[in-house]
């Protein structure tokens, strides 16, 4: 079984930031990509960023130049440093971890974070 759990969301002022944090665990299993999705009222779950094993990283054009994502492999953990947050930024923030063994591997998600940009 592997578990993902994430923290660090919050309300925050426009032009501010938040660092969020996903952790992942599970024993025999080996951790593939890692990323993070968000979801807006009426809205459809959309990919922020996400990160391979390796370090190669993918940004959706919305957050480019703003968030930056990174890992920690040795801690199983993914990071999502979100700077000069914008109102339209809020969403539950959802991390996905792609875990498994070689040639068989599933997607697990965690339970969202919210995170709210409002004067």
């Amino acid at each position: 079984q592997v578990q993902v759990v994430e923290s660090g969301g919050g309300l925050v002022q426009p032009g501010g930031s938040l660092r969020l944090s996903c952790a992942a665990s599970g024993s025999n299993r080996s951790f593939y990509a890692m990323g993070w999705y968000r979801q807006a009222p009426g809205k459809q779950r959309e990919l922020v960023a996400t990160i391979t094993s390796g370090g190669s990283t993918n940004y959706a054009d919305s957050v480019k130049g703003r968030f930056t994502i990174s890992r920690d492999n040795a801690k199983n953990t993914v990071y999502l440093q979100m700077n000069s947050l914008k109102p339209e930024d809020t969403a539950v923030y959802y991390c996905k971890v792609v875990a498994g063994t070689p040639g068989v591997f599933y997607n697990y998600w965690g339970q969202g974070t919210q995170v709210t940009v409002s004067s």
